[in-house]
């Protein structure tokens, strides 16, 4: 069958259009395992893109060298792309779990994918350059790789991260390029060699049951490389939209994790929860209106609700998932004693700062329970601004606390939690507990009149059923020696000016 310069033409685009989508989403994928390996989500993004788009113009530059066969090596350039992008995730996958280091894997990845795109775009102009003239040539093969970029990142945000995981979604895109690909090459083999034809058509064949294969052992070569990260058994493990969801078990005892940092464990999180909850519900007079941001685990609002004049919990989480582990996974329902599914509390699957900006209630109590500012994200529900609209928010005799990491292995990142707050107009007090599988951690508690120590520590909790806290404990809460580092010169943290999160990132973590 004869096919005209305008379906030949038509049959390339259609190849830059998948390679634009598998490009950008291989970009995102390897940019979320670097984070989630290696941590430091904004860190990793920016290089992950920058060395890949560094090594598209080295493809570029490369691509003058090759100036005979170029749709056999257009060809090639796409089966080799077909097999990286679908295995990104998998080769990532096992050399974290075998050596130190992935994230130099995980570069080089990235480099050889870019290399690859880079190659690509020069070959197809070229290639084109027969089937239409120069104006349109440039234009329609540069048009057709931007938009299928903003398609691939479309689906990786909406679709393949929240509903196929890193697991699935490389094979997805692996496929559709080498499909699209071999639509490609049905189309345009009279312009290539029956030797070469032989040669390719093998190649099809091999390389679709190589990522059938890949595809098929992906899911048990994922859980091994997770399962290295986790000195425990994994029983749980979701990746959502918007972070990884780990429960591990050892023994009859439950951990969970998020994007490979412990939140909790069922051994000992009542030494989290009860300093956490008891203490500021015992200084207010008032519990009849609480709100929660974070806590989706529901053991902070197991603790809320054992006191009988509640009326009403508000929690607010970002990721429905969470929320969604601890109304329905068995071992939360357990451990938070069914509070998530209580009728007084109400859930709201929101943005912390937003809800806030929004809301036209005031609370008794507002708790801050969220994972600790790694990324930016987070950093912004640390900010001056963020507990501005805290203030705002609280009744005049009520109480907030948030949680604000270990005084000790991030003593700068814990006190500068503190000074932000008081530049906010709250009245601190510092609080901290030896956790056993956390180790000594933190919170900030803050109130619009002064708190005086004595106020504390005459708390009774003889009346409430608790595992651990008792009065006897309460001065060693709120005692500190002197900070572990230099806290005269710390700055307080705002939104556009964030500095939390360089405090955290260069704490002693490597002690924890």
């Amino acid at each position: 069958m004869a096919y005209t310069k305008k379906q030949k033409s038509f049959a390339l685009k259609v190849a830059l259009f998948a390679t634009g989508i598998s490009g950008i989403v291989a970009e995102y994928i390897l940019s979320t395992l670097a984070s989630y390996f290696i941590g430091n989500a904004i860190l990793q993004f920016t290089l992950i893109v920058s060395i890949m788009l560094f090594a598209m113009g080295l493809g570029s530059r490369f691509s003058k060298w090759f100036t005979k066969q170029v749709i056999v090596y257009f060809i090639v350039t796409e089966l080799v792309l077909s097999i990286l992008v679908s295995f990104s995730a998998l080769i990532a996958y096992i050399f974290y779990g075998v050596t130190d280091i992935s994230w130099l894997i995980i570069y080089l990845l990235s480099i050889c994918i870019g290399l690859l795109i880079g190659l690509e775009i020069p070959f197809a102009t070229r290639i084109n350059d027969e089937f239409e003239e120069l104006r349109l040539n440039i234009s329609n093969i540069l048009e057709k790789d931007y938009f299928g970029s903003l398609i691939g990142g479309l689906f990786f945000a909406f679709v393949g991260l929240p509903y196929l995981g890193l697991t699935y979604t490389p094979f997805v895109l692996g496929i559709l390029n080498l499909a699209v690909s071999y639509y490609l090459f049905r189309i345009l083999k009279e312009y290539i060699s029956l030797k070469s034809r032989k040669y390719l058509q093998i190649s099809y064949v091999l390389v679709s049951g190589l990522i059938i294969t890949g595809l098929y052992f992906s899911e048990p070569i994922v859980r091994y490389g997770e399962q290295v990260k986790y000195k425990d058994k994994i029983v749980y493990s979701k990746q959502t939209k918007y972070q990884k969801i780990v429960v591990t078990k050892w023994k009859e005892w439950y951990s969970l994790y998020i994007n490979g940092n412990q939140q909790l464990s069922s051994f000992d999180e009542f030494m989290y929860h009860e300093p956490m909850v008891h203490v500021p519900m015992k200084l207010t007079k008032s519990h009849k209106n609480v709100l929660i941001l974070g806590g989706g685990d529901g053991c902070l609002a197991r603790e809320v609700f054992k006191y009988n004049d509640v009326k009403k919990i508000t929690l607010v989480d970002l990721d429905k998932n969470m929320i969604d582990l601890g109304k329905n996974y068995d071992v939360f329902k357990e451990l938070n004693n069914n509070s998530m599914n209580d009728v007084r509390l109400k859930t709201i699957t929101e943005d912390a700062f937003n809800f806030l900006e929004e809301t036209k209630e005031n609370y008794d109590v507002i708790f801050v329970d969220l994972p600790d500012p790694n990324n930016v994200d987070l950093n912004k529900l640390y900010t001056k601004e963020f507990y501005k609209l805290c203030y705002l928010k609280l009744r005049n005799d009520g109480v907030f606390i948030t949680q604000a990491g270990s005084p000790y292995y991030a003593t700068k990142a814990f006190y500068c939690i503190d000074k932000t707050l008081k530049a906010s107009g709250f009245k601190t007090v510092p609080m901290h507990n030896q956790v056993l599988t956390l180790g000594e951690w933190g919170w900030i508690m803050a109130t619009k009149q002064e708190l005086k120590s004595n106020e504390i520590t005459a708390l009774d909790f003889s009346k409430l059923k608790l595992k651990w806290l008792s009065s006897n404990a309460l001065p060693s809460l709120i005692s500190f020696g002197k900070p572990l580092a230099d806290t005269t010169s710390i700055k307080i943290n705002t939104i556009f000016s964030p500095k939390l999160y360089s405090y955290y990132r260069n704490g002693n973590w490597d002690l924890y």
